[in-house]
């Protein structure tokens, strides 16, 4: 009981800060889509046997990249529900657009980081195919749209340096396809290599200045339209590249509540931010303040995550805020585990209706239409 009150109190207190209206506006935020993450069932047996606890990991064991058919239930789900103004719930699907190139890394002998457009991924993977189509296709019917989360869900340098130090738990993972593992073999630390942003050094920011141009052009040629927001992977970010996103078309970056800053060397600085609020550059930030994972195990499965986020949405609209809900692509992916893809589906469906029921003027928006909202009527 006095947890719940203070996870109250923390909820109400970190709205208050920031941009209000008495709108209902309800932005899905859901990150990961494009990137690699466990590449097939015999890749997650090799990882396990080999004592790397991919088996304690909800991302490793069910997150996967998209296939046709997790795209196509998704949509159809979306589809079912309509809010205020007659319009589909819409997810906004904070997505990269590149993937390692194993084969052209492997053949230079790790002395150099290739990567590959998403696509060329989809189409080394079973029942992928259309995948890219269908993206195009949500973007067009408003149902899912792509904004930018990053060029790949990888920390280009960290993982090179791994491999090229010869760490046995990174390249056994390397010679499966996967990127992101939770620790070593029988537990052995490694570093975080899914922060595409996080720095070890302050010379690393140089590179990715180069990252993020090259993502945001790709994301471009593939999607036909600059991409205005921008949510960093994990989180870390340096504010030497908020100018370079800025130049490059970024009119709104999402953060945590409080950002940390990578200094190097293990050393974060903290930065406050809230709804609203501008760096010197004139770049937006946009913030979370609702969660909705009910295939996490980062918390206890028996956890009501629909009546939870209802009632995290109820707090947001009592401060006139937006409820910005965060929900992973993981919880919609069935590809290697079709009951966690079931069980996704169900809840959102259920969060949907209840959230339509309770609040019949509720508008669905993606991150973007939030932002210009926002730019046209704050002060």
């Amino acid at each position: 009981m006095i947890s719940q009150i203070k996870r109250d109190l923390n909820r109400n207190l970190s709205n208050i800060p920031g941009w209000r209206t008495k709108r209902r506006i309800v932005v899905i935020e859901s990150d990961d889509w494009g990137s690699i993450r466990m590449s097939s069932q015999a890749s997650f047996n090799r990882l396990k046997d080999a004592g790397i606890h991919v088996d304690k990991d909800h991302y490793n064991a069910n997150d996967g990249l998209e296939s046709n058919k997790d795209m196509e239930m998704l949509m159809e789900l979306l589809q079912q529900h309509h809010d205020s103004t007659g319009r589909h719930p819409v997810i906004t699907g904070v997505n990269v657009v590149a993937n390692p190139d194993f084969e052209k890394i492997e053949a230079n002998g790790f002395s150099k980081y290739e990567y590959e457009s998403y696509i060329d991924t989809c189409s080394r993977y079973p029942n992928h195919d259309r995948v890219y189509e269908l993206w195009k296709q949500a973007q067009k019917e408003r149902l899912m749209v792509p904004v930018f989360h990053g060029r790949e869900h990888l920390n280009a340098q960290r993982w090179l340096r791994g491999l090229q130090a010869g760490c046995e738990s990174t390249r056994l993972a390397f010679d499966c396809g996967v990127t992101g593992i939770p620790n070593g073999i029988n537990g052995a630390q490694i570093g975080d290599y899914q922060a595409a942003f996080d720095i070890d050094t302050l010379e690393d920011v140089a590179y990715q200045k180069e990252v993020l141009t090259s993502g945001l052009d790709l994301f471009e040629k593939l999607y036909g339209h600059r991409a205005k927001f921008f949510i960093p992977t994990n989180g870390p970010f340096n504010n030497q590249l908020e100018p370079i996103a800025k130049q490059s078309g970024i009119d709104y970056l999402g953060t945590g509540k409080i950002q940390l800053e990578p200094q190097g060397n293990g050393q974060y600085k903290k930065h406050f931010r809230y709804l609203g609020k501008k760096s010197a550059d004139g770049i937006m930030y946009l913030t979370r303040n609702a969660f909705f994972e009910p295939n996490s195990w980062e918390y206890s499965l028996s956890k009501d995550w629909v009546n939870d986020c209802l009632h995290e949405i109820e707090l947001a609209f009592r401060w006139h805020k937006p409820a910005t809900i965060s929900s992973h692509r993981t919880n919609y992916i069935g590809w290697l585990n079709e009951d966690n893809r079931s069980n996704g589906l169900t809840k959102l469906n259920e969060l949907l209706s209840a959230i339509i029921k309770k609040w019949p003027n509720v508008e669905f928006m993606t991150s973007s239409e939030l932002g210009d909202l926002i730019s046209t009527t704050k002060k």
